[in-house]
């Protein structure tokens, strides 16, 4: 791997804007995402869904989240109950069983240390990746934004060229971080470069099958690619 690293100048430390995905990448969510998941189905009478199936549908948002873990055929107002009750269940415990990758912390803070700017795009609900960014990096992102109107979610590039675009970095100077096909196809629809993780929702064969070209195993790797010099 440290081939392939050096090969796209990770070496060179060109790097001026690091953009990290949330669930599963810099923050551990799915235990409530699971209980908020399970919650808003029981409320409407559906049948509960395992973790490891919402591990499977995390990634494009919470709308596709529920359309997933709802029966097929589900009536369409149904849906939407189910998606309200699990926003009003959310926002009210995105806490609870939610904490930091090991050494996630200490990596990003190094690289602000080392002067670089940081950021987080996410699919979840914008108001939640503010709220558990507050809670767990308080103060350490330059940038951050989650799925809100007018912005389109990943896989579209808008997130990221916001980003971009505000923090004042060139498109050859960023690289997006995340655990899912959906962050490759992010970065590869923004014109830039991406790094899969894989102590994330998806293990390192699918990530590899999905066209992820650099994988790191965990977040002391992740730190010590992206300082070398």
């Amino acid at each position: 791997m440290r081939k392939a690293i050096h090969e796209k100048g990770y070496e060179k430390m060109r790097y001026q804007l690091f953009i990290f995905d949330m669930d599963g990448t810099i923050l551990d969510t799915l235990d409530d995402l699971a209980a908020s998941t399970n919650y808003a189905l029981a409320c409407s009478g559906l049948p509960e869904r395992t973790t490891d199936e919402i591990r499977r549908f995390v990634g494009n948002g919470v709308g596709e989240l529920i359309d997933m873990a709802v029966p097929e055929g589900t009536d369409g107002a149904i849906k939407e109950k189910v998606l309200a009750d699990f926003g009003s269940h959310y926002k009210e415990h995105c806490f609870d069983r939610t904490g930091p990758y090991k050494g996630i912390r200490e990596c990003i803070n190094a690289l602000k240390t080392a002067g670089m700017k940081v950021a987080v795009v996410s699919n979840k609900m914008d108001y939640a990746v503010g709220e558990l960014c507050d809670r767990f990096f308080p103060g350490v992102f330059d940038a951050a934004v989650g799925e809100k109107e007018g912005i389109r979610r990943k896989p579209w590039p808008d997130s990221v060229n916001h980003v971009i675009s505000q923090l004042g970095v060139a498109k050859e100077n960023a690289v997006y971080i995340g655990d899912s096909e959906v962050d490759i196809e992010t970065a590869k629809n923004a014109g830039i470069d991406g790094i899969a993780v894989v102590w994330g929702f998806r293990d390192s064969d699918f990530l590899r099958e999905k066209g992820a070209s650099v994988l790191v195993k965990d977040p002391e790797e992740l730190c010590s690619m992206l300082l070398e010099r």
